[in-house]
């Protein structure tokens, strides 16, 4: 097993393809510290800058000092606790659901909701561009599994009216986690009455970002639909951890009798779940964060255009820059790093051969001298583009 491993390690390095971890010394924030220097951080999936916000922290410490630090077990067995119940709730009135269930990953989520929801006779169509999570949990599932091209609505039609299957469920992301672009729900919505389909829509990257009121990509496109379950995050724009999904009363009974990966594992931290109640307050009260981090968006996006850099599709905080070549890549992100700009380099299998990209993440809480500064570097390395 030893040489096995040795050896795959060895394939991975030569495609430089090898990962390995960088330690942030501090909370997240526009500016962060690696090895002791000063980095601006334009790779972390925190927003609106709710990660180390002052009414996060003392709501989870008000927890711990009540609940302690660990629910202690499963939901099912004696993990529920007040906390959980109480965002459950809060999670389910802002995303405009009868009901919603926590989980402690996206990815979690993901797999607990598909695989108990689809079965062996359901057909499953999945959207190119999803996330690893969601692939794994449509295999999981044994259902017939089709892949349609992104955002392509005519194709998913001409698979839909092939399909003889009672259970059609359609699965996206809202907002694409690699490309930064978002999921034509108003199209993929007018199919689900036609063809009696369900849909399960991931919006762990939408949620807190896209909407009038940072509900995420239905409200975005001003839909609500019945038969359509929302997946979310806590640990991206909302600053704290975990998972939601958010549907009707029977789903979420549903879930909690079969979904596997909710009920074989020790529930959230209830500080956990402080933390995220008080980040949605603050979400609701503070229209301003979402304003500042689109104004960052386009701010940042004018800079690349202005150079000519390529940044693909991208309708959202997730901008790609695309850089093709895997080695090229890393090196360009080493180079960044070295010059004080902290952007991961994203390779294959991530994202398809050709296709390596810098992924660029902007938060509400950058200035734009941090995003000046950035744009600035990122033009010494990747050259100017015109």
């Amino acid at each position: 097993m030893r040489e096995l491993i040795t050896e795959e390690l060895k394939r991975l390095e030569v495609g430089n393809l090898k990962r390995s971890l960088i330690v942030i010394e501090g909370p997240q924030g526009p500016r962060v510290r690696i090895n002791g220097n000063p980095k601006i951080l334009l790779c972390s999936n925190d927003y609106l800058g709710l990660a180390n916000h002052p009414r996060l922290k003392e709501a989870a410490i008000r927890a711990i000092e009540k609940y302690g630090v660990g629910a202690g077990a499963s939901r099912l067995v004696s993990g529920t606790m007040p906390p959980h119940a109480l965002l459950e709730e809060r999670i389910a009135a802002f995303k405009g659901a009868q009901a919603a269930l926590l989980f402690n990953s996206g990815y979690h989520a993901n797999l607990g909701v598909i695989t108990a929801i689809a079965g062996r006779t359901a057909d499953i169509f999945s959207d190119k561009l999803n996330h690893a999570s969601i692939i794994d949990a449509c295999v999981l599932s044994r259902a017939n599994l089709t892949r349609y091209p992104n955002g392509d609505i005519f194709a998913l039609e001409s698979l839909l009216k092939r399909s003889k299957a009672k259970n059609k469920l359609i699965v996206t992301d809202g907002v694409f986690s690699m490309d930064g672009s978002i999921a034509p729900i108003d199209g993929l919505i007018t199919l689900l009455d036609r063809y009696n389909a369900f849909m399960y829509l991931d919006d762990a990257h939408a949620t807190g970002v896209l909407g009038k009121t940072g509900r995420g990509t239905l409200e975005h496109f001003n839909i609500e639909h019945p038969s359509v379950i929302q997946m979310g995050t806590l640990g991206k724009a909302l600053g704290a951890f975990g998972a939601f999904v958010a549907g009707s009363k029977e789903l979420i009974a549903l879930l909690v009798s079969k979904s596997r990966p909710f009920i074989f594992t020790t529930a959230l931290p209830p500080a956990i779940c402080a933390a995220a109640t008080e980040a949605i307050d603050i979400i609701e009260a503070e229209p301003e964060r979402r304003t500042r981090l689109w104004e960052n968006i386009e701010f940042f996006k004018d800079g690349l255009k202005a150079a000519g850099l390529d940044y693909t599709k991208s309708a959202t905080q997730i901008i790609p820059i695309i850089t093709k070549d895997p080695n090229y890549t890393m090196q360009a992100s080493r180079r960044l790093l070295e010059k004080g700009v902290f952007i991961q380099g994203i390779r294959p299998p991530t994202v398809p051969a050709g296709a390596s990209r810098l992924r660029v993440t902007v938060s509400s809480t950058h200035t734009k001298e941090d995003l000046t500064e950035a744009l600035t570097k990122i033009i010494e390395v990747l050259g100017d583009g015109r």
